[in-house]
């Protein structure tokens, strides 16, 4: 029987309200530092850059740590879909505060504000997302899909929120930062607005906690039960899986201390007559991100519907890390090209193929987490275990500046082949891993087929 690839409205309104969401968030990442950087003068608060960066970098940690403490309320308390629009207008109002903030403390109650609501939105959408479809061959192509309305979302935060700062918000020498931290504020109000609109379109999706079932009818009341050997067992996976993620997330990051740092001192970034801004290696991977997430989404599917089945998540993740140390390469053969010339300056291709790899290795591991957790959590820990995975990027958020202080020790070519050498090991572990962890989520223990049986027999 061919299956078709038929998604619901409600994961479309799921996405569009996630793509809302990161527009708002990308933009006040970058508003933070300048804002709390820039002078009294120039519409700024006048502090220091290292008070800037430490407000923006607790944005990021808190708010990949939050999503647990979310994911405890709709797994056990409260509905998903109610969580959803709670968090919309404890962002918004946060993002308002920001741009009335005089201080470093108005800066961090907005992140406070913040984190609490993308703890009660991100998982959840997400978790939510993933309840909509009881048939899983469509979930790595649906996540792959939803990641390319996130990064639609990213791009548009990134390139759009430059312009309106400096120019259209702009008045004489003082820059817009507040009417932009306001904007930030009016985008997740008129998300949570869209979301409630689009509530209708998610049937039973997220109403009862997900302790009660991913998929449940209405008026239905589903026993809570301890969980099994294999709810354990999987469990087990995705906590495993999670630390692969933690590793492919710091190397991730990194990336991006070495494209600005290596870009700025060794890549010549001239096309023409034109300098090509340094800050578009961001919009880079968001448009790689974006044109990727249709084409593979179509891709898992198909491969799901063949004969001899999808590739297993553990070997997809493992060549995600394998793209990921490809990138890290490309900047040891602009370095080779330099030919050892401390005055010479290798090619922007260079620079190019090490952000479309890195984009590919991305869209290779993470949405298709989101799709592992959705259709091995058990019940009572489904979001927490969906704010178990995006954890892992909190972990990987506060460590990778230590990396890259460690690596910054050693001269250029010996940090950039350890760090390829490194993903390149634990890709093959994953292959080598691959049937063992395969047989760990997918398989039945005896005491539960008798179970099983005995709940037929009834």
């Amino acid at each position: 029987m061919v299956v078709k690839n038929k998604r619901p409205f409600g994961f479309y309104v799921c996405c569009i309200s996630f793509m809302l969401e990161r527009m708002a968030y990308y933009s006040a990442k970058f508003l933070i530092y300048v804002f709390v950087a820039a002078t009294v003068a120039t519409g700024g608060l006048g502090l220091t850059k290292v008070e800037a960066a430490l407000i923006q970098s607790n944005l990021v940690a808190f708010t990949y740590l939050a999503p647990i403490i979310g994911g405890v309320i709709s797994d056990r308390y409260i509905g998903a879909r109610y969580c959803v629009p709670v968090g919309l207008a404890l962002m918004a109002v946060g993002y308002f505060l920001g741009g009335s903030a005089t201080s470093a403390a108005g800066m961090t109650l907005m992140v406070v504000l913040v984190s609490v609501g993308t703890g009660l939105f991100k998982g959840n959408v997400s978790a939510i997302n993933g309840s909509l479809f009881t048939d899983e061959s469509q979930l790595d192509s649906a996540f792959s899909t939803q990641y390319s309305f996130v990064n639609i979302g990213s791009f548009i935060g990134t390139t759009a929120i430059g312009v309106l700062v400096t120019s259209t918000f702009a008045q004489g020498e003082v820059q817009g930062f507040r009417p932009a931290f306001q904007l930030c504020g009016l985008i997740c109000a008129i998300d949570a607005l869209w979301f409630l609109f689009g509530i209708r379109f998610l049937g039973e999706a997220g109403k009862k906690p997900f302790k009660a079932g991913k998929h449940i009818e209405k008026n239905v009341e589903t026993e809570v039960k301890p969980l099994t050997k294999i709810e354990k067992k999987r469990v087990f996976a995705i906590v495993l899986v999670s630390l692969f993620s933690v590793i492919f997330w710091v190397f991730w990051y990194l990336t991006y201390l070495a494209a600005y740092d290596y870009g700025e001192q060794f890549i010549n970034m001239m096309i023409g007559g034109f300098e090509v801004p340094l800050s578009w290696f961001d919009s880079l991977n968001a448009l790689v991100c974006i044109a990727l997430g249709p084409v593979l989404g179509a891709l898992w599917f198909k491969m799901s519907q063949s004969p001899k089945g999808d590739m297993s998540l553990f070997k997809k993740l493992a060549i995600g890390l394998a793209f990921l140390g490809l990138s890290f390469l490309m900047l040891v053969f602009a370095e080779l090209s330099r030919g050892g010339d401390a005055n010479a300056k290798a090619s922007i291709i260079w620079l190019l193929l090490f952000g479309i790899l890195l984009s590919l290795g991305e869209m290779f591991f993470s949405p298709l987490g989101n799709s592992f957790v959705t259709k091995y959590a058990p019940n009572k820990l489904y979001s927490v275990l969906m704010g178990v995975w995006i954890f892992a990027t909190f972990i990987a958020g506060k460590s990778y500046g230590y990396v890259y202080a460690i690596a910054s020790n050693y001269p250029i070519l010996v940090s950039y082949v350890v760090i390829p050498a490194i993903l390149f090991v634990t890709a093959v572990l994953l292959f080598a891993l691959d049937k063992k962890l395969v047989k760990l989520i997918e398989g039945e223990t005896a005491d539960e087929a008798e179970e099983k049986s005995v709940e037929v027999a009834c």
